[in-house]
């Protein structure tokens, strides 16, 4: 089973992660259909507040997990490295059994102070996954540390295909019953949806056992009694030898790390817990409560999941990064440490960027194709659209909070991280309380956007002070901006356009498919094009993208792509 490098590593669980991304996006077209704005404001209630507690079962180990493991075994410290792991994996089953009561009991009680008793059904329902998350995100931490991700990318595959087929399945026959079971129904299908990605790990984790163990990586019975060397020297040699290694002493080792890292990883998911539970409270004297909730629903069940979307390649290179940062710091290689954290942060920006472009430019169709409003809600009519796109902005900011974040991870700057946060969600809490009465929905989204920026702001003035790195450079930070400045030109006369002239089907729809794959289209074609054009992207950096891409790119644009080749070279 060989290492990946970190293109490699972030092309498969950026792919993925796509793949898993729109398999939920497909789950939530048929949802919003069965269940409504309504019920989806309660099965997103339930699912936030169930991921906000699955960090916390799992007190962000997995990325400390990786982050030791990387360092042990760039070492040759073997037996040292699978202890740590065996005791993360007990840790994980204990907590595990844990937050799923905690959650359950629980449930009717938050589910009251929110104003929002139907998600306590779906929110109970939910509660069973935790029982084996905790452990697949441990055993996903340690083969990230091995820098090994095909076992991550096929599990979160394989658990999303069997999450939207139960979930779906379950919410319409259980709709004939009633629709809080409906909600719960869909809600239940995370708890498929874990056993089918722990099956998945689980194979992995034999195969790599017999790989270790034929590579000599394993102790054998001669090795019992042997203690793990001092030195780290003689990692080759003994590293192979059981490990004494007290779980005290690893557990010490773990929550040091840990902590600050649960604090780092909840942010996103607090910020959207908090939303699900401040909106209702917030707007309702302002819209009147069904209607709050109705707004609250499209934030989670619409907006949500289609902002997940330009994040996709940061969290997969930030998953990637961690282990390579790690091991070369250990290795005191700033050289190494520099170029990674520009590449990490260049590659996020020019990946992100065109994301959050294409989805804010046909936010109206591409809502209308994939949700619709087949309730005819003036509510969704107003509201949609905007909401997605205001709520995608934020996004650009989080792309560059979550990799130099991740970069300051692979550092161990934990403090750092630890403040950043906490500034974050004071300034996302204030700013919600203050915006809201005078913005509605429209300022709570506001104070997460500033959360973000003001994270990102955090987390580079760090990194600028440990390691020198270039991301853009000055020259090209102006083609990007022209960049951007003329796809959102185009994006804005051709959403107009075919607004009032492609309307072939007559129904929404069909209508809406046929205006979002134009827009998309054109929008996502400029980008390639204008950064090349803007001298902004290099033969250099395509050579870092995988190869696949660097085929499609040489054919698409290939006189575009020698004339930058040629520039480069002078």
């Amino acid at each position: 089973m060989a290492k990946d490098s970190l293109v490699k590593g972030t092309f498969i669980l950026a792919m993925a992660a796509l793949v898993a991304r729109a398999l939920g996006v497909v789950q939530r077209v048929p949802l919003v259909i069965l269940l409504g704005d309504i019920g989806m404001a309660a099965y997103g209630t339930a699912f936030n507040i169930y991921s906000m507690l699955l960090v916390v079962a799992t007190a962000g180990i997995p990325s400390a997990l990786s982050k030791m493991i990387s360092e042990r075994t760039t070492l040759g410290l073997h037996a040292e490295a699978n202890r740590i792991y065996r005791a993360a994996l007990l840790f994980a089953a204990a907590a595990g059994l844990v937050m799923t009561l905690f959650l359950f009991i629980i449930a009717p009680y938050y589910s009251n102070s929110i104003i929002n008793p139907q998600a306590s059904l779906p929110i109970r329902a939910l509660a069973p996954a935790l029982l084996l998350f905790p452990m697949i995100a441990i055993m996903r931490g340690y083969f990230q540390g091995r820098r090994m991700m095909m076992p991550n990318g096929l599990s979160q595959i394989i658990e999303q295909l069997f999450r939207v087929v139960t979930s779906v399945g379950l919410a319409y026959v259980l709709l004939a019953h009633s629709m809080d079971w409906a909600i719960a129904g869909a809600s239940f299908g995370g708890v498929i949806g874990s056993v089918a990605a722990a099956a998945v790990m689980l194979y992995y984790a034999i195969k790599l056992r017999r790989s270790d163990r034929a590579e000599g990586l394993l102790p054998s019975s001669a090795d019992s009694k042997g203690s793990l060397a001092a030195d780290p020297n003689e990692a080759s040699r003994e590293g192979v030898r059981r490990s004494t290694l007290s779980f005290k002493i690893i557990y010490a080792q773990l929550f040091k790390i840990s902590i600050p890292i649960v604090i780092f990883s909840l942010t996103v998911t607090l910020i959207y817990t908090i939303d699900s539970s401040i909106v209702t409270l917030l707007l309702k004297d302002q819209v009147g409560e069904v209607q709050a909730k109705e707004i609250l629903g499209i934030l989670l069940g619409r907006a949500q999941s289609l902002a997940g979307i330009p994040i996709i390649l940061a969290v997969a290179l930030s998953q990637s990064v961690v282990p390579i940062i790690s091991s070369a710091y250990s290795q005191k290689d700033m050289k190494q440490v520099s170029q990674q954290t520009g590449k990490v942060l260049q590659l996020s920006i020019l990946t992100g960027l065109p994301a959050v472009l294409i989805i804010c430019l046909a936010a109206g169709p591409i809502n209308d194709f994939i949700f619709g409003n087949d309730k005819g809600s003036a509510i969704v009519d107003a509201y949609a659209a905007p909401i997605i796109v205001f709520l995608t902005v934020s996004t650009i900011f989080q792309i560059v909070m979550q990799t130099s974040g991740a970069v300051l991870m692979g550092m161990g700057k934990m403090r750092v991280l630890m403040l950043s946060v906490a500034a974050g969600i004071v300034l996302k809490l204030v700013g919600s309380y203050v915006l809201a009465p005078w913005f509605g929905i429209y300022g709570i989204i506001a104070a997460t956007c500033l959360c973000f920026v003001l994270m990102t702001i955090m987390n580079l003035q760090v990194l600028r002070k440990e390691v020198p790195f270039r991301v853009l450079g000055s020259r090209r930070w102006v083609g990007m901006g022209i960049t951007t400045v003329v796809m959102v030109i185009a994006g804005v006369l051709l959403d107009r356009l075919t607004s009032s002239y492609v309307v072939p089907f007559g129904s929404l729809r069909g209508d809406a498919f046929i205006q979002a794959v134009i827009i998309s289209a054109v929008v996502g074609g400029l980008y390639p094009l204008l950064l090349m054009i803007t001298r902004t992207l290099s033969v250099a950096d395509l050579q870092q993208l995988p190869r696949p891409i660097q085929r499609i790119i040489g054919k698409v644009a290939p006189r575009l792509l020698k004339s930058n080749k040629e520039s480069g070279s002078n």
